[in-house]
């Protein structure tokens, strides 16, 4: 389908990296009006002492703040697997909606089974307050947001295009990252060449704004780049990869990677909206740990 992208939007992006998890948060600003959005914000987590804390958060609220925007709403890629969203706490400070892809159904259904989570936890996406789908608008100020769907690495992720921006969220990574992995439930490395496809279709000018980075080979950190360069440097999807070579990389390297060390809260937060799940008659809060089941 053809997608309503003007490339003569040009949003303020800000980004908020997060050691501890390498994730990259955005605030994306209109220049036209004080209306914004947060991209995959990042609430901190200490495993191993069960204690959460804001500090990322507090730095995105803060400069929301500071220069005097207004949260329209707040952007869910996927359903992360590394690190917790801090969208309620951002939001019970700033309001804005918190969204995500329609294909979220998919993923809580999944998860709903593998943590065991009985019939009280809704797998309709309800727990978010909008879910979009393939093509879907929306408004940040005068700015105009669209939705790709671009599943392979989880079934719910998009792509957020804003004018002359792309939020890719785990579709893809800097040139020399390549791409990410496919083999977590309902990953497909087949539909993720696919959906890296629809984003190297976008105008090569267009501005791609990473969720990870890890430095390979030491360099900085590094979260923008650009179709162009993706489609000259990618170490995965670059000149002549094929969708069939793709694969076979793909479920080869995957074979070899360790689950992400926070998976287990992370995917029992996130698919509730980034919300814990329910406390007990004491008030106290739990998180379960399935042997063998992921």
């Amino acid at each position: 389908m053809n997608y309503p992208i003007n490339m003569d939007i040009k949003p303020d992006v800000t980004p908020f990296f997060d050691p501890a998890t390498n994730t990259i948060s955005y605030v994306v600003a209109d220049q036209q009006s004080n209306a914004c959005a947060v991209v995959d914000s990042v609430m901190d987590l200490d495993y191993a002492a069960g204690r959460i804390t804001p500090q990322s958060a507090d730095q995105i609220v803060a400069f929301i703040k500071e220069n005097e925007l207004e949260l329209a709403l707040q952007i869910e890629t996927h359903v992360h697997a590394d690190h917790l969203s801090a969208a309620p706490y951002i939001q019970e400070a700033l309001g804005g909606l918190i969204t995500v892809g329609e294909q979220i159904t998919v993923i809580q259904e999944t998860f709903g089974k593998v943590f065991n989570e009985g019939t009280e936890f809704q797998r309709d996406g309800s727990q978010f307050d909008r879910l979009f789908k393939d093509g879907d608008t929306y408004n940040i100020g005068t700015m105009t947001g669209v939705a790709l769907h671009t599943p392979g690495h989880t079934p719910a992720c998009m792509v957020h295009v804003i004018g002359n921006c792309a939020f890719v969220g785990d579709t893809i990574f800097m040139p020399d990252g390549g791409s990410a992995r496919a083999d977590f439930p309902g990953g497909d490395a087949g539909q993720l060449y696919d959906s890296i496809q629809k984003v190297l279709s976008l105008p090569d000018e267009m501005r791609l704004f990473i969720c990870h980075d890890y430095g390979p080979n030491g360099r900085d950190i590094a979260w923008e780049t650009t179709v162009a360069d993706e489609k000259a440097n990618n170490i995965h999807v670059g000149p002549g990869a094929t969708r069939e070579q793709f694969v076979e990389m793909r479920l080869a390297r995957d074979a070899t990677l360790d689950m992400p060390k926070l998976i287990i809260p992370s995917l029992q937060v996130n698919m509730r909206a980034g919300d814990m799940p329910p406390s007990d008659d004491d008030g106290n809060v739990f998180l379960k740990v399935p042997v063998n089941a992921i």
